[in-house]
């Protein structure tokens, strides 16, 4: 079949990765020569510090990326092309640099990615340029699935069953992109450069060893193939974080370098075996997907960027802690003096790798919320900064999920006692002595209240509680009831609302 373009340019974003591309398989399909581009956008990149693990981590996966585009076109003269700019300046350049007649790119969900995407689109229009973007981030994204009323979900178990009633083979099938890599083309001579160093574009060397993972695809396969042997376990292991029960797979799904589909189509096979881990998987996976179609179809919850007001809006009258003693609060949360050992560990675990086991992250945001009184917004604005992960649908989602105010939230009357999830999630305390060392001569049953721990055993463990150890910042049963009364805005919402 004739293809339509004589050549093409493939827009790498969330998408990181040769295997399994749709924006790359249609540029292939649809051109006679394809070029393939990444632009280190300066409208995200400025807002940065300048030692980001995020940034490296993308940094060495584009080198991956740039041999692997190598390989596939069976040419040293293809590769990646890689700019440094804004985007929105950057990308229609560059098309029209190369002469191409059309640009191929992934979608993408969040507000200010849709705008810049407007933007590039009006410029490339304006030089007789088409912009195409199709699906890669979800296995169904936007208004795909709908309820019969013709709305989108806002429940998800609904939204679960009407996923799984849909999938099959067609939705989770990899696309062929080595079928076509014939249409990869030769670099133009200026741009075939090697990709920029960190410091080349403004930015310093991290320590990524203390990732859970290597950066790019083989970094994503390796987890992979180590977790699919384990994954019968998930349902149970997933809840401790000091076992390796979790695929630490989301910062690969976070920069595209593994593809949703690969994910889903092994748990949805497992899953059909019987299997409880793999079932429990997939519903992650789908939760995901739902969070995407949240922030597609429900804009408000965050604005361009990345900000935004509560799913259920009554949620906003709630009055949130403020001044001198909310600012003591909360630098005391993010910086892991909090007292409770195991909220302390797990933001420690955060600050020194950007990665937070998800147990954690619902007991940190409930701890934030409703035991210190402070604006889930303000944990969600820390999370974006330290996460190497980061997600806005996810982010957005899960600390509205913490804080009741989201889709399908807990209740807002429901309050994790981090005590209990201590007890229960971490018994012998293997996780807290990980992050917080000078407790590690403690009996294990005093590690999880360490303020009710015996003096004799506070002696023999050399720890003064306020010198090696903050005493706590809050009591726990009176947060408790103080969150009750500060919700209370809400249930007289929600009953005026029955009434009426």
């Amino acid at each position: 079949m004739e293809k339509p373009y004589p050549a093409g340019l493939v827009w790498f974003r969330r998408d990181l990765r040769v295997q399994d591309h749709a924006a790359l398989y249609h540029a292939l399909r649809s051109c006679k020569q394809v070029h393939c581009a990444f632009v280190l956008d300066t409208g995200i990149l400025d807002l940065l510090p300048r030692r980001d693990r995020r940034v490296q981590f993308i940094r060495e996966t584009l080198v991956e990326l740039d041999d692997a585009l190598r390989r596939l076109a069976g040419r040293r003269d293809a590769g990646l092309i890689v700019v440094h700019g804004r985007a929105v300046e950057e990308v229609p350049r560059l098309a029209q640099r190369l002469g191409v007649m059309s640009v191929f790119a992934s979608h993408d969900y969040e507000p200010g990615a849709i705008a810049r995407d407007a933007r590039v689109k009006e410029a490339l229009a304006e030089m007789g340029i088409a912009l195409h973007t199709s699906k890669d981030q979800a296995v169904f994204d936007r208004d795909e699935l709908l309820t019969q009323a013709g709305r989108p979900y806002a429940v998800f178990t609904p939204y679960k069953r009407a996923w799984l009633a849909k999938v099959d083979p067609f939705y989770l099938k990899a696309y062929p992109v080595e079928k076509h890599a014939g249409a990869l083309a030769a670099r133009p001579e200026p741009l075939r450069r090697e990709v920029p160093a960190l410091a080349d574009f403004g930015f310093e060397a991290t320590d990524l060893s203390v990732l859970p993972t290597q950066p790019g695809a083989r970094g994503a396969a390796r987890l992979l193939d180590d977790f699919l042997p384990r994954i019968d376990r998930y349902d149970v292991a997933r809840d401790f974080p000091a076992t390796a029960g979790t695929s630490c797979l989301s910062v690969h799904l976070r920069f595209g370098t593994v593809s949703i589909r690969t994910l889903a189509r092994e748990a949805h096979a497992l899953a059909q075996t019987g299997q409880a881990g793999a079932a429990t998987w997939l519903s992650e996976l789908i939760w995901r997907d739902f969070y995407f179609q949240v922030l597609a179809n429900f804009p408000h919850v965050a604005d361009e960027e990345g900000q935004g007001r509560s799913f259920r809006r009554e949620y906003d009258a709630i009055a949130w802690e403020t001044g001198p003693r909310a600012e003591a609060l909360f630098a005391a949360w993010c910086e892991g003096r909090t007292g409770y050992p195991l909220v302390d560990a797990a933001m420690h675990q955060l600050n020194q790798t950007g990665f937070m086991h998800n147990r954690l992250r619902m007991v940190t945001a409930s701890f934030l919320c409703k035991d210190l009184g402070i604006d889930w917004r303000r944990g969600e604005r820390y999370f974006a900064r330290q996460l190497n992960d980061y997600d806005l649908a996810a982010n957005n989602g899960g600390w509205q999920w913490a804080s009741s105010s989201g889709c399908d939230a807990q209740p807002w009357f429901r309050i994790f006692n981090p005590v209990s999830q201590s007890r229960k999630f971490d018994p012998q305390g293997r996780f807290i002595l990980r992050y917080l060392p000078q407790l590690r001569r403690l009996p294990p049953a005093a590690l999880h209240e360490p303020w009710l721990a015996r003096p004799v055993d506070l002696e023999a463990a050399g720890v003064v509680l306020g010198r090696d150890y903050p005493l706590p910042v809050v009591d726990h049963a009176q947060a408790r009831e103080a969150t009750l009364r500060r919700y209370s805005v809400v249930k007289k919402a929600g009953a005026a609302e029955g009434a009426g």
